[in-house]
């Protein structure tokens, strides 16, 4: 059964552990439900705030490690990314030599086309605020941020081709602002009048990319189980089974192969 990467956006993270306590950036049973399908998995760790270069050879140095573990040196993956966790996967596949080993990319709300939340911030919090200057006396990567502005993408999609031999796909999300989280409200208002509709990070029209799969109606964060509004809490909305509906459906079109068993743990 072909390995299963769950790769995490900005601010992200792997897996953590706090003592008994394990904190999941993919939540609520999505790596179980994709592990039950019996893919081998592989969960991504990568520079929270790095900028897109960094993050992409962490992560292909993480795809390799983990698969030599595994004892599955020479198989090809299938990535499922988050936001921006999508354009380190793409400069990976490209950039960095893995077009051979990677089978299908399938990003989640990625910002394709670069965030004008992005252009904002570091307009208004980095040059205006002083922001890059304080980051800098900090010593605070921040790179990530002026990686997704709308420039910096345009930039990153001149430079960065789609790979021949792999098949790439697209989710998008999408959510009016009274229904995402306090926190996003005011990046939802500035995404929505420069690009429209949704998460309250990433438009539809940037999450574009490759074959596009469909618009899931749920904000940016519940894309990977982190339910933060009275509505997702008390309604429960368990986003798992889409992820295991992506997998199948590229099984049914023979772009990955179909699962073998239909129970098993197998993760990194």
């Amino acid at each position: 059964m072909i390995p299963v990467v769950l790769h995490h956006g900005l601010f992200g993270f792997g897996n953590l552990a706090v003592g008994p306590l394990r904190i999941r950036y993919f939540a609520g049973g999505i790596e179980r439900a994709i592990a039950d399908r019996g893919h081998p998995l592989i969960v991504g760790r990568a520079h929270p705030t790095g900028p897109i270069e960094l993050r992409a050879r962490q992560l292909k140095e993480l795809i390799n490690r983990q698969l030599g573990i595994l004892g599955l040196p020479d198989h090809r993956v299938i990535i499922l990314a988050h936001s921006m966790g999508g354009l380190d996967a793409r400069y990976m596949i490209s950039r960095l030599g893995m077009a051979d080993r990677v089978t299908a990319l399938v990003t989640l709300s990625t910002p394709h086309h670069g965030s004008s939340y992005a252009d904002w911030v570091v307009r208004n919090l980095g040059d205006r605020l002083g922001g890059r200057k304080l980051a800098a006396a900090l010593g605070l990567d921040l790179r990530a941020i002026a990686d997704l502005t709308t420039d910096a993408v345009k930039r990153f999609n001149d430079e960065v081709r789609d790979a021949s031999a792999v098949r790439y796909f697209s989710v998008s999300a999408c959510r009016p602002r009274s229904a995402v989280p306090a926190f996003l409200q005011h990046s939802h208002a500035i995404v929505f009048r420069h690009e429209g509709e949704n998460d309250g990070v990433v438009s539809i029209v940037s999450a574009k990319w490759g074959e596009h799969l469909g618009t899931w109606p749920v904000d940016h964060l519940h894309l990977i189980n982190k339910r933060t509004t009275p509505q997702t809490l008390l309604g429960g909305q368990d986003v798992a089974p889409r992820y295991v509906a992506i997998l199948e459906n590229l099984a049914r079109r023979g772009i990955i192969p179909g699962p073998l068993r239909e129970k098993g743990h197998n993760r990194v």
